[in-house]
């Protein structure tokens, strides 16, 4: 991970809002549940950043309880998974998935090859019900990006070199130690530049 530095909540929802509008028209349009999220997230930790996170780090993104979109069969529990680990559970079962859980599936198939976008992390999980049940050590936790962040991860795109761009909200410190990248510092994908 490497901090590139603050940024304002009105820069991040400027950002979100230009990448996600609300009122896009698609099935399952959860972009106002996002909206929501980021700001609780504001109200509860009060700083933004930005940073870029190399494949490592996405991999280790905590996401919160997911349902799929509506759909028969959860894809993230209560308590969580990582990005890698929710890939990697729909590498193994991946006809179920898709069987049960047309809409999210579908979301995953159509952001493979979609062009790179920033996503909206936080430092420990945001006071809300699909939240409620993770760990809240520090580290790296989902506001918005999960189907592109897992379209991505299983299309291979997030290459060791490249490194994606996100705004994370929350007190940085605890993760600073770990925060040297071995990624390409020149390499990033999407999202506002410094």
């Amino acid at each position: 991970m490497q901090i590139i530095g603050p940024t304002t909540f009105d820069e991040v929802r400027a950002l979100f809002h230009r990448d996600h509008p609300v009122t896009r028209d698609h099935e399952v349009n959860t972009n106002e549940d996002a909206d929501s999220a980021l700001r609780l997230a504001d109200a509860t930790f009060g700083t933004w950043a930005t940073i870029r996170l190399s494949r490592a780090d996405v991999r280790s993104v905590l996401l919160p309880w997911h349902l799929s979109c509506g759909g028969g069969r959860e894809l993230v529990p209560r308590t969580g998974l990582t990005v890698g680990q929710a890939a990697d559970l729909l590498r193994a079962h991946e006809a179920e998935f898709t069987a049960a859980n047309p809409v999210c599936t579908g979301k995953i198939a159509r952001f493979r090859t979609a062009a790179f976008s920033s996503i909206y992390l936080t430092t420990r999980p945001i006071p809300h019900d699909h939240y409620a049940d993770l760990p809240t050590d520090d580290g790296l936790v989902h506001l918005d990006g999960l189907h592109r962040l897992l379209a991505w991860e299983l299309a291979g795109r997030l290459s060791p070199g490249a490194e994606l761009t996100a705004l994370i909200a929350g007190d940085l410190t605890p993760l600073a130690p770990t925060a040297a990248s071995d990624s390409t510092p020149n390499a990033t994908t999407g999202g506002p530049r410094p």
